[in-house]
C-alpha cells in the first residue's frame, strides 16, 4: 500500500505560491528600518498516499520572494517529483548538493526550508500525529515571549504595547535596541524593566546594529536591567566578535536567526559566542537542519530558542529536551490561519492536529498574490 508508515510515499505534485503580506502597523528595527510588508512563499506537496503537506518560508520587506519561488519551481519541483517523501534526510542532503554551487545558504536555504517543512508536515499527516509528538515531545507546551519590533516606538507606545502583551498572557517580553544614541536605548530598557517588574524576563535585540566594541559597551550599560539575553549584538559572520561580547559584556547572548547552515552554528557554539542558539527553520533550510542545531546545542549544554514562524517552532521546541523560549513574532499570519497559536499564562500550546497544524486560508491570501 502506497504511503504506509516507513514505506515508499511518492511525491506526485508540488504547488508553489507567493504573497505580499501587509504589516499594520508598520514595524521597525535597527537593520531593516521601517517595514510595511513581508513576503510569504508556500509549498503544497502531494503524495500518492492521498495526503498533502504544507511548507512555507518568509522574507523581510518582500525582498527575494520571487527568487525563492522561482528557485523552488524551476530547480527543485521537477527534480523532486516521483521521489520518496518519507526519505526526508536523504532528500534534504540531496537538495543541499543540488543547489550547492549557487547556494550554501541565502536564498537556497529559504527555498529548501519551504520544501523540507512541507515534507515533515506530510509525514506527520500521513501518520496522523502532531509534529511535536512525532519528534518525541511531552505535552507540547512551550514557554513563549512576545517579540516586539518597536525600535521607533515612543515610550508611550512602548508601554501600551507592553501592557497589551501582558494582557494577552505573555510572561516574557523582547524589545528592540540600536537607536542613534546608546543613552536612548538605556533609557528605554530601564523604563521597560520598571514597567515589567523584577519577575518577568526581558530580552533585547540589536539586530546586528553595533560593532564589537560598541556591543560590549552597550551590554555593560544594560546589564543592570537584568536582561535574559542580548540578541544579535553584531554581524553574524563575526564569530570571534560574538565570543568577545559574551566574555566581556556581562549579558547572555542569543544569536543565529541570520545563519543559514549548521556549519555556521557549529562555529558560533564551538567558540563560545552564544548562550542561546536561535535557529529559524524558515531560513536555515527547514526542520531537518533545525533539529541538527538543537542536538548540537544540547551536546554543549545550551538551550535553544527560536525566531519567527511561531506556529511551526512551537512544535520543534515542544519536541526537544533543551527548549528555551518560543518567540511569538511580529510577522504573524494569524489573519490567514484557521486556528492561530494560543498563549495562556506565559505558555504556548502546540496543536494536537496532525502535522504542524497550520492551515492557511488561501482564498484570503489570494488577494495578496502578485
Amino acid at each position: 500500500m502506497a504511503g504506509i508508515e516507513g514505506g515508499l510515499m511518492k511525491i506526485t505534485d508540488i504547488r508553489v505560491d507567493h504573497f505580499r503580506i501587509p504589516l499594520d502597523p508598520p514595524l521597525s528595527d535597527a537593520t531593516h528600518g521601517l517595514m510595511t510588508t513581508f513576503g510569504l512563499v508556500t509549498v503544497r506537496i502531494s503524495a500518492d498516499s492521498g495526503h498533502t503537506g504544507l511548507g512555507y518560508t518568509y522574507t523581510v520587506g518582500n525582498i527575494g520572494t520571487v527568487a525563492i519561488h522561482r528557485l523552488i519551481e524551476e530547480n527543485l519541483v521537477p527534480w523532486l517529483l516521483g521521489r520518496d517523501a518519507n526519505a526526508i534526510d536523504r532528500l534534504w542532503q540531496d537538495m543541499w548538493w543540488h543547489l550547492h554551487f549557487v547556494g550554501r545558504g541565502g536564498i537556497a536555504s529559504f527555498a529548501m526550508a519551504a520544501v523540507d517543512i512541507g515534507l515533515w508536515d506530510l509525514k506527520a499527516r500521513e501518520r496522523e500525529v502532531p509534529l511535536w509528538r512525532m519528534l518525541g515531545g511531552g505535552d507540547g507546551r512551550v514557554k513563549a515571549y512576545a517579540g516586539g519590533i518597536d525600535l521607533q516606538f515612543t515610550l508611550d507606545q512602548l508601554r501600551a504595547q507592553t501592557q497589551d502583551f501582558t494582557g494577552r498572557g505573555f510572561r516574557a517580553v523582547k524589545m528592540k535596541v540600536g537607536r542613534a544614541h546608546l543613552s536612548e536605548d538605556v533609557e528605554r530598557v530601564y523604563a521597560m524593566r520598571e514597567w515589567l517588574g523584577d519577575d518577568i524576563p526581558l530580552m533585547v535585540d540589536a539586530n546586528m546594529r553595533w560593532s564589537v566594541s560598541e556591543a560590549v559597551r552597550a551590554a555593560q550599560s544594560l546589564a543592570g536591567a537584568d536582561l535574559f539575553w542580548l540578541e544579535e549584538p553584531t554581524i553574524p559572520d563575526d564569530v570571534a566578535g560574538h565570543a568577545r561580547i559574551a566574555r566581556e559584556g556581562g549579558v547572555p547572548i542569543a544569536s543565529g536567526e541570520n545563519l543559514h547552515s549548521t556549519y555556521e552554528f557549529r562555529d558560533l557554539i564551538r567558540y563560545g559566542g552564544v548562550s542561546f542558539p536561535e535557529p529559524d527553520a524558515a531560513t536555515l533550510g527547514g526542520i531537518t537542519p533545525w533539529l541538527r542545531v538543537a542536538r548540537l546545542a544540547e551536546s554543549h549544554n545550551l538551550p535553544v530558542t527560536s525566531h519567527g514562524v511561531h506556529d511551526l517552532h512551537v512544535h520543534l521546541l515542544g519536541g526537544i529536551p533543551n527548549a528555551s523560549y518560543l518567540e511569538v513574532h511580529g510577522f504573524g499570519l494569524e489573519r490567514f490561519i484557521e486556528a492561530p497559536l494560543q498563549i495562556s499564562e506565559g505558555l504556548a500550546k502546540a496543536p494536537d492536529r496532525p502535522g504542524h497544524g497550520v492551515a492557511f486560508d488561501f482564498d484570503a491570501l489570494s488577494s495578496l498574490a502578485p
